[in-house]
């Protein structure tokens, strides 16, 4: 037996270790039956691995407007509020015209080893032109030549985007920093993913307390890495009542494989939440949402999503969904000729989603869209 690793940096036992993780809080598999009870176990769990700071939580969100675009059927303002009690953080907040409240969507950024935009990945830019070039690049090549919030925006519903730390005014990271910066954040008490998942959280907290947002109609949305983030936010936050996630759901032993991009490191720290496996597999945790409604898109020639991995992730949460008598709130949808992207028809289909559980324009509620109890 080789006690070396692999050509992609496995252990060359990882067969042996994956075989140990057995998932014993996954919802088939735990003894706790009662579906409230097991949801607040399995989330405090999960909120463990976040691996918070000690101390008190933030305070205020003490929110200042920098800058201000009013035009067309929505403005667009830079606002700067504490994302936590050590940083304040920038976000462009779209709001269509009239007076609200309105329905809303966060959007999360993706990945993609881009780190000199963030938030301007999904909203257009105005208030740093120099940015709209690599912007208007980054959309026509994985979003269909759209800026995702700028459609939102012009549908009915306020958006909200805030880079993540390493990207746009937080950064730029450079990519063979990741490794870096996530071990200097682990030696401080905390990980790269539990304050990329505590400062989401916050995030929602803030465009739900705004005045001219439906608190009851908040919603995530998110491409690639945004996806992870959107569906893990939904699984942690009362705030968010729906949440659509774009090519990012698999099952970890399906991710765990020689080849996959995963095995690189780097970009993996923003999803790695130190222990968290040992009780909850990936679509585990995206089933903490339930009953809310969830979307899930895939792209059948996704290369980072191998198909056994997501369908196997989506069975694992329809079962739960269709325990909750909630099967009508989950869409999973294969794209059997997309890769990793978000074209303009997958948009065109979260629309007419959020559309259904949020509503939109301003001013309509869909007979489709209740008012959903906090979990």
């Amino acid at each position: 037996m080789s006690d070396g690793i692999t050509e992609r940096v496995l252990p060359a036992f990882y067969e042996q270790l994956k075989d140990g993780l057995t998932f014993p809080l996954a919802r088939e598999n735990s003894r706790t039956r009662d579906f409230p009870a097991w949801r607040a176990e399995a989330r405090a769990r999960a909120a463990e691995a976040l691996l918070r700071p000690p101390g008190p939580g933030p305070g205020p969100f003490a929110p200042t407007v920098r800058d201000e675009r009013p035009a067309g059927p929505f403005s667009g303002r830079t606002v700067e509020f504490a994302l936590s009690r050590y940083a304040r953080a920038r976000g462009s907040l779209l709001l269509p015209q009239g007076t609200g409240p309105f329905p809303a969507v966060l959007l999360l950024h993706d990945h993609g080893s881009e780190f000199s935009i963030g938030r301007e990945k999904v909203v257009r830019p105005w208030a740093d032109p120099a940015r709209l070039p690599r912007a208007t690049a980054w959309a026509d090549a994985y979003y269909g030549g759209r800026f995702v919030g700028d459609e939102l925006a012009a549908r009915g519903y306020a958006v909200l985007a805030v880079d993540t730390l390493g990207w746009g005014d937080r950064g730029p990271l450079a990519y063979a920093d990741q490794q870096a910066l996530a071990a200097n954040l682990l030696q401080l008490g905390t990980s790269l993913a539990g304050l990329t998942a505590q400062e989401d959280i916050r995030a929602a907290a803030f465009l739900a307390s705004l005045p001219q947002v439906d608190e009851d109609r908040v919603g995530a949305l998110g491409f690639s890495m945004g996806a992870y983030r959107a569906w893990q936010l939904s699984a942690l936050s009362d705030d968010i009542r729906a949440a659509a996630a774009v090519c990012w759901m698999t099952g970890l032993k399906d991710m765990l494989v020689p080849g996959n991009n995963t095995l690189r490191g780097q970009s993996a720290y923003f999803t790695l939440h130190p222990g968290l496996h040992r009780h909850l597999d990936i679509p585990d945790v995206a089933s903490l949402a339930a009953p809310k409604p969830a979307l899930f898109h895939a792209g059948g020639q996704d290369p980072l999503f191998p198909a056994a991995g997501v369908a196997g992730a989506f069975a694992k949460m329809r079962a739960v969904w269709d325990e909750q008598g909630a099967g009508g709130r989950l869409t999973t949808t294969v794209w059997p000729e997309h890769g990793h992207v978000f074209t303009a028809d997958m948009q065109d289909a979260v629309y007419a989603w959020l559309d259904t559980w949020l509503g939109a324009p301003a001013g309509t509620s869909p007979a489709g869209a209740p008012r959903l109890p906090r979990s």
